[in-house]
């Protein structure tokens, strides 16, 4: 396929796979004033009560004490909501965003399914329908906006290994994907390395392989934290140099209005305390990042942070977490009703779990984004049915500001 200038500017879809992170950018351009809606999908199932602690519901101990950070005002403690939950102090931008009023966490979501494979929930998560589809929510609900000055390669641009199934479908995509884009995430060498380590012959091979490459001894020995990295020469920050560059194509006057980030290593089995810090500081910082490329047009923002699913309320053998259900989402933004938690809290008695194990769902995530597709996107709530086909979906008001 021929790649203008023009449609890489004007892009209905632009994916940039680095890593555990990938960008995908969609809808024609319009009017600087147009809103944008930025979609961040975490995968690997995010631990709600981690991220946004209920530190006064007086069960949690009961189930989890080992991952309980220390109460709003303690040395390294919980940065406060409210009174009642306490946001993981890796979230410093997050927190000084929900102060301005600007940052909404929705507890106890969950998807309109109820299962705890990863590839599974991921498809529902990103199809929206109550069956598999090999289309998407967003992209079905990019094709019902008003499709101005397509240029003609169409609609856009993909740049990357791959478009996410939450922007595929009707809408139509170019693919490009640009030379050495795609790099392995750190942890993974150090998985590979773990596999190998007492093989006489890959073993030795590997470590001297992955030290050659400027790699820590830390990255390769099993049972280190995560967020180890590479030495000399790593690369930057994924998510935060792909949420720069995404506020930079949204902020653009003839730039997209639409776009889905992807950032990985949230499947927190183990050493849960130690793993979670590393992927909530890249949330954060690539979230300060694209506030700051989007400037003024931030007013005119809301994103979406969702998960595939959340983890057991009860913290298992290895000092982690377990496949569940209900867990967070975040909702920021300038256009965002924030500075407070929204949905309702379940409880965390052993009768108010969710098969005696997971946090129970109270909000489908489904009506979440069609609040947003509704009020911020101004679709017309008869079109949820094409969005989200299957069971009808009832759009959650009151999330954004009112103008």
């Amino acid at each position: 396929m021929l790649i203008r200038r023009r449609a890489a500017l004007l892009g209905l879809a632009t994916s940039w796979a680095l890593g555990r992170a990938s960008l995908a950018m969609a809808a024609p351009s319009g009017h600087e004033d147009d809103p944008r809606l930025v979609v961040i999908v975490m995968r690997g199932a995010l631990d709600g009560m981690s991220a946004v602690t209920p530190y006064g519901d007086p069960s949690l101990a009961t189930h989890r004490r080992a991952l309980i950070l220390p109460e709003p005002g303690a040395a390294k403690g919980l940065l406060d909501l409210g009174g009642f939950y306490g946001l993981h102090p890796a979230l410093q931008n997050m927190h000084a965003l929900y102060a301005a009023g600007q940052l909404l966490p929705v507890h106890a979501v969950a998807g309109n399914y109820r299962s705890r494979s990863h590839f599974e929930a991921q498809d529902y998560l990103e199809s929206g329908a109550d069956a598999r589809m090999d289309s998407g929510w967003l992209n079905r609900a990019v094709s019902l906006m008003p499709q101005r000055d397509a240029g003609p390669d169409g609609y856009g641009l993909a740049m990357g290994l791959t478009v996410p199934l939450l922007l595929r479908g009707p809408a139509q995509v170019g693919s490009y994907a640009p030379a050495a884009s795609h790099h392995p995430d750190p942890d993974l060498y150090r998985q590979i390395a773990a596999l190998n380590a007492d093989d006489p012959v890959t073993g030795p091979a590997l470590r001297n392989a992955l030290q050659a490459r400027g790699f820590s001894d830390t990255v390769m020995e099993d049972g280190r934290p995560a967020s180890a990295a590479p030495r000399k020469g790593s690369r930057p920050d994924a998510f935060l140099t792909l949420s720069t560059a995404a506020g930079r194509m949204l902020a653009n006057r003839r730039g997209p209005r639409v776009a889905a980030l992807e950032i990985g290593g949230w499947d927190t089995h183990a050493r849960q305390v130690d793993r979670l810090g590393r992927p909530l500081t890249q949330l954060d910082r690539g979230l300060a990042a694209l506030r700051d490329g989007l400037g003024p047009a931030w007013s005119r923002t809301v994103v979406l942070a969702m998960t595939e699913f959340g983890r057991t309320v009860r913290i298992n053998g290895t000092g982690g977490t377990d496949h569940g259900t209900g867990t967070v989402a975040f909702i920021a933004g300038g256009a965002v009703a924030g500075g407070r938690v929204a949905g309702t809290w379940p409880g965390l008695r052993p009768e108010q779990l969710f098969e005696n194990r997971d946090l129970a769902p109270t909000t489908d995530l489904r009506c979440v984004a069609a609040g947003l597709l509704c009020d911020h996107l101004r679709l017309k709530p008869a079109g949820m049915a094409t969005v989200f086909p299957g069971t009808a979906v009832t759009p959650m008001h009151g999330l954004i500001r009112q103008a």
